[in-house]
């Protein structure tokens, strides 16, 4: 924003400005976007937050599949379930699909077990289960240390204590063993740490199990035949649009892409998937699709670890919840015994009546990423991995 206006300019295109922005942060924005329209500056702002378009934008165009479906919308008065519909070619009334009720997962196999997880200025003595086919969530404030526990689970951490998927240690450290043994990690910069966003949809997809396409195994030449027509089946399956996995995958949007991470994961079983902000930066009608997705798989047996910075995302997909407040788990309950104003009590707690992680430094970062509107980044990762520290 600082170098378009040092050029004077008189319209200024914001491209999701809020999808890295705390609560307060937003209204920051807002404050100097109104700022700017006051002295004559046009601004178009693009979001998948339908309720920032209404409090900050005065006309709503709307586009589904590339083309303009409506314009000229009263932004404050059209109702958002006409927007969703005018998105989507169809009414979304219910985002989340139906989950199996209380006790669904007793009697199932353990799929992950953690046991007094500690990294130090992090979080400390995280504890733990998933059974097979259970979804479990992690709730708590921007930088509580809900993604450090699940990098230190997929081994992109070191950190102390056992982690146990389906019956075998994981060993600290080693990303590599823990893809071999049926673990998954859809991380929260999908962009930064999970794409390569100059190659296909279809290398995307096969780069977890490229072991699966060689002759022989692990040792010949990638059989590109193959395995390009294993991707264009999970593409397929998985609904990817456009339906071309020899398109670039920068070219496609955030739900898309979100679904070719997800779908690189299912070319062979897995047990666990972890998956942190899966719909951060995806429109509603593709978050509709995601969730209907995670559901599914975690129905065919996987167990699911979910961290989302929205706690109504978290209630409606999770069948288990983890409050997690400054590195430590808090509370634990079955989603259907929570509502979204109990786990904001629960997180924002005074620091004081909670001990901190051992050798804990950093204060907690500012604010809850805005159930309600979405807004916030949820890492809390102050020094996030590199690039490629999720590639051994």
């Amino acid at each position: 924003m600082a170098r378009a206006l040092s050029h004077s300019a008189r319209l200024i295109i914001m491209d999701e400005p809020s999808a890295a922005l705390a609560h307060d942060e937003v209204a920051n924005l807002f404050r100097v976007i109104r700022d700017l329209t006051s002295q004559g500056v046009a601004v178009i702002y693009i979001s998948h937050r339908l309720e920032e378009i209404r409090e900050i934008g005065d006309r709503v165009t709307v586009l589904k599949d590339g083309r303009t479906v409506a314009v000229g919308l009263a932004a404050k008065d059209t109702p958002t379930s006409q927007i969703v519909a005018l998105m989507t070619g169809r009414n979304v009334e219910y985002v989340f699909p139906p989950r199996p009720g209380k006790g669904a997962h007793e009697g199932r196999p353990e799929v992950l077990q953690v046991e007094n997880l500690t990294l130090p200025g992090r979080f400390a003595e995280v504890s733990f289960s998933i059974r097979a086919g259970e979804i479990v969530g992690l709730a708590g404030l921007v930088g509580s240390g809900r993604s450090e526990i699940v990098e230190a689970i997929y081994g992109a951490r070191r950190a102390s204590g056992r982690v146990v998927l389906d019956g075998q240690v994981v060993r600290p450290g080693s990303t590599t063993r823990a893809v071999r043994m049926g673990m998954g990690l859809a991380p929260e910069e999908r962009k930064a740490q999970a794409l390569l966003l100059d190659h296909p949809v279809a290398q995307n997809i096969t780069l977890a199990s490229l072991g699966r396409y060689t002759r022989p195994r692990w040792l010949g030449w990638l059989d590109r035949r193959t395995e390009f027509a294993e991707a264009k089946r999970l593409s397929e399956a998985l609904d990817i649009r456009p339906a071309d996995p020899r398109r670039p995958i920068r070219t496609l949007s955030g739900g898309n892409q979100q679904k070719a991470v997800l779908g690189r994961w299912l070319a062979e079983d897995r047990k666990l998937l972890l998956l942190d902000e899966p719909t951060r930066g995806v429109d509603v009608g593709a978050r509709a699709e995601l969730y209907a997705l995670v559901r599914k798989l975690a129905d065919d047996g996987i167990g699911v670890l979910l961290v989302s910075s929205e706690v109504p995302e978290v209630l409606g997909l999770a069948d288990r919840v983890l409050v997690v407040r400054e590195g430590r788990i808090v509370h634990e309950a079955q989603a259907e015994d929570l509502d979204e104003h109990r786990v904001l009590d629960l997180v924002m707690v005074s620091a004081q009546e909670t001990p901190t992680p051992d050798s804990a430094s950093d204060p907690v970062s500012g604010s809850v990423s805005d159930s309600a509107s979405g807004s916030g980044s949820g890492s809390g990762v102050a020094n996030p991995p590199s690039e490629g520290a999720f590639h051994d």
